[in-house]
């Protein structure tokens, strides 16, 4: 581990989406000295009521694309970090259209590392286990920092692509830079597109739910909450230039996940449609 890093002020960019918003709560709650700044574009994903009701003297919204060079150099000196968690995310959308993924996963990291490395701030980098593929169901292997890069999706090797670039600006540039690779995230102000929301909100609209293909695929689940405490971690202590895994050994299959929101809604297991799979669906 390096020395303790005390950030004052730090930049939180999508901080109005739903893991973004997530970790600005827990830095107001658990680190009363911390100011936040949030920078959000606002997209369909972005919501400035996830952050409603934060003092606004510990918390700032500016709303803005973190492709703005001319912004970034506004708004970037002044703070002691920036914690990168804009990103398009949807793999679904990412497949109709890849465009706004290469634009804001990479195109955007591409411009808050140059932004870090012009004013000298501490950068870390939000990412995501699809980078590295998928496993086979009976595999007893877990991802490791070292695992080759495979992903599957237009959203994953975006991310990939984002990742790559913080390791070369570290490198080349010594970027004061960390990455971390989470899994699958639940909790508050998930968006609805996403998978156990989808499910909660077809029960309560009265739409049967539906699971892409056999329901086998398997994901690790993590709470946001430990998500953040585990991101905070690695902004204070983690060593630069290191990539670190955030995981909670939670692994659950689509299937069973759905099976448990039904039992919550006092339905029946297997009251659900199945569907065509997605293309390029990650196993495990």
């Amino acid at each position: 581990m390096s020395e303790i890093f005390e950030p004052e002020n730090i930049i939180v960019t999508g901080g109005c989406g739903f893991i973004g918003s997530n970790f600005v709560h827990y830095v107001v709650r658990e680190h009363p000295g911390v100011r936040v700044t949030v920078l959000d574009k606002l997209t369909y994903a972005g919501n400035p009521g996830n952050i409603a009701g934060l003092p606004e003297d510990r918390v700032e919204l500016v709303v803005g694309d973190i492709c703005d060079r001319e912004l970034l150099d506004r708004i970037v000196p002044g703070h002691d970090a920036i914690v990168h968690y804009a990103a398009e995310s949807h793999n679904d959308n990412s497949i109709a259209d890849p465009e706004p993924f290469l634009r804001t996963n990479v195109e955007g990291t591409y411009a808050l590392l140059e932004a870090a490395r012009k004013h000298g701030v501490r950068y870390h980098h939000v990412s995501t286990d699809e980078v590295y593929g998928d496993l086979a169901l009976d595999d007893p292997a877990r991802f490791t920092e070292e695992t080759p890069y495979h992903p599957a999706s237009p959203y994953s090797s975006t991310k990939a692509s984002s990742d790559l670039l913080v390791r070369a600006w570290h490198r080349t540039f010594g970027v004061r830079a960390t990455i971390s690779n989470c899994s699958n995230n639940y909790g508050p102000y998930q968006h609805v597109e996403k998978f156990i929301p989808r499910q909660i909100t077809n029960l309560i609209d009265g739409v049967r739910p539906k699971l892409y293909g056999d329901g086998l695929n398997v994901r690790d689940w993590i709470h946001t909450e430990d998500h953040s405490s585990a991101v905070w971690t690695i902004l204070t202590r983690g060593r630069i230039g290191e990539t670190y895994l955030i995981g909670a050994d939670g692994e659950r299959s689509n299937v069973d996940v759905l099976r448990e929101v039904l039992k919550a809604f006092g339905r029946d297991e297997d009251d659900f449609d199945r569907v065509r799979d997605r293309p390029g669906h990650d196993r495990r």
